[in-house]
């Protein structure tokens, strides 16, 4: 359902809106709404809790950049198969 809200804003900043909402071929109403979405799902993704489960899976082990996983790997698979 779409309301009717009325905004007092600086005259420059709605002209300069407007020519933005045109030269993007999208409605000022469309761009105000989806600027308010992104504001409330940012405050609800702040409200979400990281599960214990998950909080558990984080090692805490710092990884060196220039390992070589691949040889590493092959490492692994050879002491598991001797």
């Amino acid at each position: 359902m779409n309301t009717k809200l009325t905004l007092k804003l600086d005259q420059s900043v709605i002209e300069q809106a407007k020519e933005y909402a045109v030269s993007h071929k999208r409605s000022l109403s469309k761009i105000i709404e989806t600027y308010l979405k992104s504001l409330v799902n940012k405050d609800e993704m702040n409200e979400l809790q990281i599960s214990p489960f998950v909080k558990n899976m984080s090692t805490g082990v710092n990884i060196p950049a220039d390992l070589d996983y691949k040889t590493e790997y092959a490492n692994r698979l050879n002491e598991k198969y001797k």
